[in-house]
C-alpha cells in the first residue's frame, strides 16, 4: 500500500485566464546535507506536455532505442548514455546508439522544456548574502533578488582559494542557520565568525573581504532569534527546491499566465511554504504566477516521468544541457 502524498498547494477552484501546465521533477536533491552529497548540483527539469505526448515519448524510446519499461528512470538512462556497461542499462544501449537517443530526446523536448541548476555550494553563499547581510525574502535566490548575486559571487570565487578555510566556513553557516538540531546560544555564533575571520586573514581581496566584513553578530543574532521563535517569513535557509521552483514559475509564466505544476512528490514544498513563495512571486497588482502545485506519484504521470529523465541527464550529463534548455538564471557561477 502506498503512502498518502505529503505538501503541495492545489488551486482553489478553477483557474481562469491564460494557464499552463507544466510537470516537473529533481534530480540531486539530498535535503540539508549541502556540503557533503554526492551530487554537488540539484536540477529542476519541467516539460510543457500533455499525457499522451509523453507516452509517445516514452513508448519512443523503449521501441526505438530499445529500452525495457524499467529502465525509463533518469540513472539508467544517464549510465546508458554515458556509455557505462554497470547495472542492466549496459545490456540494452552501448556505443553510438546512446548518443543517438540522447539526441533525439532532446530534441522531441526543444520549446517543450526547462532545466533550472542550482549549485549546492554556491546556493550557500547566496544564502549567507540573503540571509544575513539583507532582509530574508523568499524570493532569495530568484531573478527577483539579482542584485544581491554579484556579491555571492565575488565571495564564492575568492573564497574558494583559501583552502580547507572555506570548507570550514560554509560548514559553520551551516551549523549556524539548521533549523534542526542546531546548536543554541553564543558558540554556534562564535564559530561563525572565527571561521569569517580566517577566511579575511586570506587577503581574499576587497569584493570579498566587503561581504565578510558586512557580516556583523547583532543582525546575525538577530535572524538566529528569527529562526528561534519560527518566524515563518524567513526561508527554510538551507532548502534549495524553493527558489529552483521560483524560477521554474517565473520562466513559464513569461509575465503573461498563471502556472499550474504537477510535482513529483517532494517533502520540501509543503503547503505553507508554497503559500509563501505565491505570495511573494505575486506582482503588486494582479494573480500570482503560480496558480496551484498539485503532487502525484511519479508511476502514475508519464510527464514527471519525462521530467525526471531531463533532470537525471542534465545533472549527469551537463554539457549536453545549452541554449534555451538550461535557465539563465540558474543558480551558479557562470563563469
Amino acid at each position: 500500500m502506498r503512502s498518502p502524498l505529503q505538501g503541495g498547494l492545489p488551486p482553489v477552484g478553477a483557474v481562469t485566464g491564460a494557464v499552463v501546465e507544466i510537470a516537473c521533477d529533481e534530480s540531486g536533491f539530498s535535503g540539508t546535507n549541502l556540503l557533503h552529497s554526492s551530487a554537488p548540483v540539484i536540477t529542476h527539469a519541467s516539460v510543457d506536455l500533455s499525457a499522451d505526448e509523453a507516452v509517445g515519448l516514452i513508448t519512443a524510446l523503449r521501441s526505438g532505442f530499445r529500452f525495457s519499461p524499467h529502465e525509463l528512470k533518469s540513472s539508467v538512462f544517464s549510465r546508458a548514455v554515458a556509455g557505462r556497461s554497470d547495472g542492466k542499462a549496459g545490456q540494452f544501449l552501448r556505443g553510438p546508439g546512446a548518443g543517438d537517443a540522447l539526441q533525439w530526446f532532446l530534441a522531441a523536448l526543444a520549446g517543450r522544456a526547462h532545466v533550472h541548476l542550482v549549485d549546492k555550494e554556491f546556493f550557500l553563499v547566496t544564502r549567507v548574502v540573503d540571509l544575513l547581510l539583507t532582509e530574508p525574502s523568499y524570493a532569495a535566490g530568484t531573478r527577483l533578488t539579482q542584485d544581491h548575486r554579484p556579491a555571492a559571487r565575488e565571495l564564492y570565487r575568492a573564497g574558494r582559494s583559501a583552502g580547507s578555510d572555506w570548507g570550514v566556513f560554509l560548514a559553520a553557516f551551516v551549523e549556524l542557520v539548521r533549523i534542526k538540531r542546531r546548536r543554541p546560544g553564543r558558540r554556534g555564533v562564535e564559530q561563525f565568525f572565527q571561521a569569517r575571520d580566517a577566511l579575511v586573514r586570506h587577503g581574499l581581496g576587497a569584493p570579498a573581504e566587503a561581504v565578510l566584513n558586512g557580516l556583523g553578530p547583532a543582525p546575525v543574532r538577530a535572524v538566529l532569534s528569527r529562526l528561534d521563535n519560527d518566524d515563518r517569513s524567513i526561508p527554510p535557509p538551507l532548502e534549495p527546491m524553493l527558489p529552483a521552483l521560483a524560477e521554474t514559475v517565473l520562466f513559464w509564466s513569461g509575465g503573461r499566465r498563471q502556472v499550474l505544476v504537477t510535482h513529483d512528490e517532494q517533502s520540501a514544498l509543503t503547503a505553507d511554504r508554497l503559500t509563501r513563495l505565491r505570495q511573494v512571486l505575486a506582482p503588486d497588482s494582479g494573480a500570482s504566477p503560480l496558480a496551484g502545485l498539485v503532487m502525484v506519484d511519479s508511476r502514475d504521470d508519464p510527464r514527471v516521468q519525462v521530467a525526471d529523465l531531463l533532470a537525471g541527464v542534465a545533472r549527469r550529463l551537463p554539457e549536453t544541457i545549452t541554449g534555451a534548455l538550461l535557465s539563465p538564471t540558474s543558480l551558479r557561477d557562470p563563469a
